[in-house]
């Protein structure tokens, strides 16, 4: 396993804001790999989704994950990269993975505005359905999970530490 952080979890979950400052406090750098994937597609995340559907979208997210070279950094990853089998892989591989969990009404509380967010939600399938359908995978792929339910953004970045020296020991 690598010395890199992972995370994962539900859209507004808050990986990307809580993964910058967890990588300032551990002297990190932090990558987002949702940019990653605006850079290299030229577009943005709900552009990719609109233009090639939601399966060409997860081709792009895999492929970008996947070929994440990385060392002492925290990356954020999109939503949905539990759907990518090749990019989790290499993640597990190159770091710890951490799953942000939240309660259903807490992530719905903060989307509001799930599609111009470029969430990869499939014709027909609510906020609920994804949420049910991720958490398993999210659950299948972390090394460990972190409860932020009721946590601010230092207190979460606080017992992600805790959780991560207890998995060293």
């Amino acid at each position: 396993m690598g010395n890199n952080i992972v995370l994962i979890g539900m859209p507004g979950a808050g990986k990307s804001t809580m993964g910058v400052v967890l990588a300032k406090v551990n002297g990190m750098d932090f990558i987002d790999a949702d940019l990653l994937i605006q850079a290299r597609e030229k577009r943005l995340l709900s552009q990719i989704l609109e233009q090639d559907g939601v399966d060409g979208f997860l081709r792009v997210e895999d492929e970008v994950n996947a070929s994440i070279q990385a060392e002492n950094a925290v990356i954020a990853t999109g939503g949905s990269v539990v759907y990518c089998e090749k990019a989790m892989e290499h993640l597990r591989r190159i770091g710890t993975v951490v799953y942000l969990r939240l309660s259903y009404s807490t992530i719905e509380s903060r989307l509001f505005n799930i599609r111009g967010r470029g969430v990869a939600l499939r014709e027909g399938q609510t906020l609920r359905d994804l949420y049910e359908e991720r958490c398993v995978l999210y659950e299948k792929y972390a090394h460990v999970t972190v409860d932020e339910e009721g946590l601010g953004i230092e207190e979460t970045v606080e017992k992600t530490l805790q959780v991560l020296k207890m998995l060293l020991e």
